[in-house]
Formats: C-alpha cells, sequence, structure tokens
C-alpha cells in the first residue's frame, strides 16, 4: 500500500539544555517519513531551495523513502529556528519559509495510486489540491495549527469533511469547534468529517476517538527529553506507517497503531532532530511497545471483580 506524506523539509537551528545544532534536517516530512519508514515505504512531496544539503536525506532514502516528488526550487531552503526551556517551553526564534511559501505540490503520476495520504501541516487550500490529484486513496489523514484555524477556519472544515483521520494538539480541539470540554469539541470534529480523531497532548498522551470510542495512550517515559521538534510529525508517522502495513483496519488496529505512534514520539525526542532514527533497531521498537502496553494493562482480572 503506497503511504504518501506532502509537508515541509527544513533546516532547523534549535538551543536547548542539551546543547544546540545549526542547521540541521527537520519539516513535518521529514519527521513523519523517518517513523513511519520503519513500518512502510514511504513516498514524500516537498520542496527545497538551491542550497539543499542532499546527502542528508541519504539516511531517508536508505530506508525505502522515495524522494521523486521532492522539489528543487530557485531560492533558499525554509529554515526554522527555536529554543527549549528546562520546562520543555517552546520559543520560535526565526522562521523563513523561503520556497516554501510558495509551494504548490505536484503529485507524480507514480503516486497517485497511493492508497493512505498524511497531509501534514501545510495550507488547508494546499491539503485540498493535494486530495484532488490523488485517485481512489483508502485512508487520508491530515495536520493542521492554529494558524490556519484562525486565518483559514472554512478551508480547515473542508480538508475536514474529506479525510478519514484528523490530528490536532489539545489546544487546537478546542479552539476549532469554540468548545472547552475536550470530549464534546472531539464530538463536533467527529460531526465534521474524520471518523477517527486524534488528539496529541504532548508529554501527557494522546486521546483517540474512534466512532464515539475513546482510548487513551500515555506518553511513554523518557529519562532524556533533548529535542521536542518533530516529535507530533513522527507520532503520526508511526501511527500510520502502522497502519499501512495493516491489511485489515478494526478498532483494535487504530489503538495499536496509537501505541506505536506514541512510541515513535517518544524516540524523536530522545536526540537532535532525526538522529535517534538513525541508528533506532526494529527490536528496540516493539522492546518499547511492550513496555508500554505493560504499563496500562491491568493485568489478569478484571476491575469490576476487585474488593
Amino acid at each position: 500500500m503506497g503511504l504518501l506524506v506532502v509537508g515541509s523539509l527544513a533546516l532547523d537551528t534549535v538551543q536547548c539544555p542539551a546543547g544546540e545544532r545549526a542547521e540541521m534536517l527537520g519539516g513535518s516530512a521529514v519527521y513523519f517519513s523517518a517513523a513511519a519508514s520503519y513500518f512502510a515505504p514511504v513516498r514524500l512531496v516537498g520542496v527545497v531551495g538551491e542550497d539543499f544539503p542532499w546527502g542528508d536525506v541519504e539516511f531517508l532514502k536508505a530506508r525505502g523513502v522515495d524522494v521523486e516528488g521532492l522539489e528543487t526550487a530557485a531560492g533558499k531552503t525554509f529554515r526554522w529556528s527555536g529554543r527549549y526551556e528546562e520546562s520543555g517551553d517552546r520559543e520560535t526564534l526565526l522562521t523563513e519559509l523561503n520556497v516554501f511559501e510558495t509551494f504548490r505540490p505536484k503529485i507524480p503520476p507514480s503516486y497517485r495510486d497511493s492508497q493512505m495520504v498524511f497531509l501534514a501541516n501545510i495550507d488547508p487550500a494546499l491539503q485540498l489540491d493535494v486530495l484532488r490529484q490523488v485517485e481512489g486513496t483508502r485512508l487520508a489523514a491530515c495536520d493542521t495549527m492554529n494558524f490556519w484555524i484562525d486565518s483559514k477556519r472554512g478551508q480547515v472544515f473542508d480538508v475536514l469533511a474529506r479525510v478519514q483521520i484528523g490530528f490536532l494538539n489539545d489546544g487546537e480541539a478546542r479552539s476549532i469547534v469554540g468548545e472547552g470540554n475536550l470530549p464534546s469539541a472531539i464530538e463536533k470534529i467527529h460531526a465534521a468529517g474524520p471518523e477517527v480523531v486524534v488528539v496529541k497532548k504532548g508529554e501527557h498522551g494522546a486521546l483517540m476517538s474512534d466512532g464515539g470510542n475513546l482510548f487513551a495512550v500515555p506518553a511513554f517515559p523518557v529519562r532524556t527529553v533533548v529535542d521536542c521538534t518533530g516529535a507530533g510529525d513522527s507520532f503520526a508517522g508511526g501511527m500510520l506507517g502502522y497502519l499501512s502495513s495493516r491489511a485489515e483496519w478494526t478498532g483494535r488496529t487504530f489503538r495499536e497503531a496509537l501505541i506505536y505512534g506514541t512510541v515513535m514520539a517518544s524516540f524523536a525526542v530522545e536526540d537532535f532532530g532525526i538522529e535517534r532514527f538513525t541508528a533506532l533497531t526494529r527490536e528496540e521498537i516493539q522492546s518499547r511497545v511492550t513496555a508500554l502496553v505493560g504499563m496500562i494493562s491491568l493485568g489478569p482480572g478484571s476491575p469490576t471483580t476487585a474488593a
């Protein structure tokens, strides 16, 4: 099954208590692809500038990420810089969209049969255009942010009406429908279209609603948090990558996928950029999945029989 991601590639500069890294490979499409590639082949669509260090994507290519859809445009590559405090709070220091500002995704003919599509955090008008270019998609998922919710709310809802999974963080889920109560907000988001709503809660884990059934997973307790950039996209990559690897999707499959997404996000924050993924093994992933399942399991017996 083809897994297509459309999103950003960037050169990130990060300052945090663990140190600093300058102009390392980042962007939503990169983090998503790195995480998803452990489960399924990925097709990437994005744009970079003439100054892009192409050697940086060799890791993704080695992991089976198809970069035919990666366009080079005249100008500079998207750049982002941020600083993380000890508390985990993030301050954006610099955003230079450069070639990403005029990015218009062009889906190669060889990608148009993709059965699964992830629309990363880009202009909802572009997300809609991607959906028009892809034929016969079995499952589409989207991410967004408050900037688009505030400035292009109508188009965000147009996207939600056409996807099966909506990814939002806690604040976005509340603000998009003007509802302070999270379960009520999720119900209203369902009414807009998505059959599955996933709410990312950062260090508090994730909450998923599948047909009105809620399932919550805590964040995996990581001993050393280095760089939280891209954790949400790695989460989505792990979840959709796992779903792409499964022939049949049931309620249980989606719950398993949420656990895998949570685990992939936990690896992402353990090093700068995608560096943790370059040495990650499937054995490590499975070990952490087993540990996380153990954390949320009551074990033998039922709470209804407790004294």
